[in-house]
């Protein structure tokens, strides 16, 4: 009984000393610059639902992305995914660091249809928090058909 005591303990230790970690704790949301030009209220809504939270500057911070080590991962989340798509910094032109020329960022549609029709995104672990994210086979290829086109991709 003691043993276990102790190891309890230590448990509670640790799991206080990680939350001095200052990874996990940067959760800002930059201001929105563009959205794309929507093809209907619908795509939008489909994206807000299944997308947002890590694809935009419009992240609900839960009380979990608070406490480490899970507010470490959404953190990587959402910092990748902003990064991969970021419907909130839309057409924002960033500079190439090999020439130092200003361009356009590109998204790789092909990979983002793909990952939609999936089932790859919304990720897996983001749906047992947010099971309203999950879309229907319908939802994937509306919300597919309507990014194509509203990013001039169709």
């Amino acid at each position: 009984m003691k043993k276990i005591f102790i190891v309890l303990v230590v448990l509670i230790f640790v799991f206080g000393l990680i939350q001095l970690i200052p990874y996990g704790r940067n959760h800002t949301n930059p201001a929105v610059v563009a959205e794309p030009s929507w093809d209907s209220p619908e795509t939008r809504a489909l994206a807000v639902r299944a997308c947002f939270d890590c694809h935009s500057n419009e992240t609900v911070w839960l009380w979990y992305s608070k406490v480490a080590p899970v507010s470490w991962l959404v953190q990587r989340d959402v910092d990748e995914g902003r990064e991969k798509l970021n419907f909130s910094e839309w057409q924002v032109y960033v500079e190439n660091g090999e020439n130092g020329e200003v361009e356009e960022k590109e998204y790789e549609w092909d990979d983002i249809e793909e990952v939609i029709r999936s089932g790859m995104m919304p990720l897996p672990i983001y749906l047992i928090q947010h099971p309203e994210a999950k879309l229907s086979s319908a939802e994937k290829e509306q919300l597919i058909e309507g990014l194509l086109v509203s990013t001039g991709q169709k």
